[in-house]
């Protein structure tokens, strides 16, 4: 069940374990980026290659269809409509929704034994059926523009390259983006702070890149949680996966990967809850997820919360980006998935360089 006409605000990049994952070929990718360009707020800037491989990137507007549509090809039923609410009788749960892409298509309801609410940061599902774990998250408002991009052939315009912006005009506690789809483009920012106008940022942000000439295609916004929930099920017949569990990684605000990789989980927990009849088992999921990805969520955690915090500290942070071995680090935990065990001395060096920014020894 989802909605029609439906299309996620999202920045769209995929990492290559994603594609191995999921079975996710390059020709649903709009285009393949091989550097990372980090910008400070005073206009230094780093360019990270991404080394042996590129960063996917998808348009939601045809990704999720083609996901969808995968999903009906191997015997789902889909039903374009809107969740309103589910409830129980003696024979089990009723799930009713308004048929058709607006909220005032004609009432109709389905029985099912399980119910996986994936229906965004503000999940419906959520906040009826888990309200204690609802009322924990935790999120920042995303807003971007897509527009038509540069011709190839204008030479400041780099297709291939992801520019982030670390800049409190542009985001005071997270960041702002240009990120390069092929024949469109989004940019973007995103911030939790109530006030702080999102549009004048990425109208800034245009100006900045010398892109505000270009054609506006739509605009787009949405919360983006940065907090996993501490459940994400009823222990009875429903369960959570993706934005509405919260699962988007702190500090980057990726989510794709980890949406379709908690949907596997929650789905191979509904399945064995069902085979079993034991309902605890939906608590499989969210174990699963943390024991893989917890570690780099704790970590990305706490880079947001103490490099975000300041301009000053956003300049030392693009300062240690400069590094070779946390370049190489950075995209080798970005392309996998896990945190990398490198080489200790490695290690060492950029534990050393943080002490030094934390401590004020070492100056951006």
């Amino acid at each position: 069940l989802d909605r029609g006409g439906r299309i996620k605000p999202c920045g769209g990049a995929v990492p290559p374990q994603l594609m191995r994952d999921f079975d996710v070929p390059d020709s649903v990718l709009v285009n393949k980026v091989d550097t990372a360009r980090i910008v400070s707020p005073r206009g230094h800037f780093v360019d990270i290659p991404v080394g042996d491989g590129f960063v996917g990137m998808v348009d939601r507007e045809h990704f999720d269809e083609w996901l969808r549509a995968r999903a009906e090809s191997m015997g789902a039923e889909r039903i374009t409509g809107t969740f309103v609410s589910c409830d129980r009788d003696d024979a089990g749960m009723l799930v009713s929704f308004t048929r058709g892409s607006s909220r005032r298509g004609t009432s109709d309801r389905v029985r099912t034994r399980m119910l996986l609410g994936a229906d965004g940061a503000l999940s419906t599902v959520a906040r009826q059926e888990l309200p204690e774990a609802a009322e924990h998250g935790k999120f920042v408002f995303a807003y971007h523009e897509i527009v038509q991009s540069p011709d190839d052939g204008d030479p400041s315009w780099a297709g291939a390259r992801c520019d982030v912006h670390y800049n409190g005009t542009l985001s005071p506690d997270f960041y702002a983006w240009v990120f390069p789809h092929g024949e469109t483009t989004s940019i973007g920012t995103g911030s939790a702070h109530k006030g702080f106008s999102l549009r004048d940022a990425v109208s800034s942000l245009r100006s900045r890149e010398g892109l505000e000439g270009l054609d506006t295609i739509r605009c787009e916004g949405a919360p983006i949680p940065l907090k996993a929930l501490p459940s994400w099920d009823n222990g009875r017949d429903v369960i959570l996966a993706g934005d509405a569990a919260g699962v988007v990684a702190p500090s980057s605000g990726e989510g794709i990967f980890y949406a379709m990789t908690s949907g596997r989980f929650s789905a191979q927990a509904a399945i064995h809850a069902l085979a079993t009849g034991n309902p605890r088992k939906l608590a499989r999921a969210r174990r699963r997820f943390l024991r893989a990805h917890g570690n780099v969520f704790r970590v990305l955690a706490m880079m947001q919360w103490f490099w975000y915090s300041s301009d000053r500290r956003r300049e030392g942070f693009v300062a240690i980006c400069e590094d070779p071995d946390v370049q190489r680090l950075t995209f080798e935990g970005y392309m996998n998935k896990k945190l990398v065990r490198g080489n200790p001395l490695a290690h060492l060096r950029i534990a050393v360089k943080n002490v030094g920014h934390l401590s004020g020894v070492i100056r951006a």
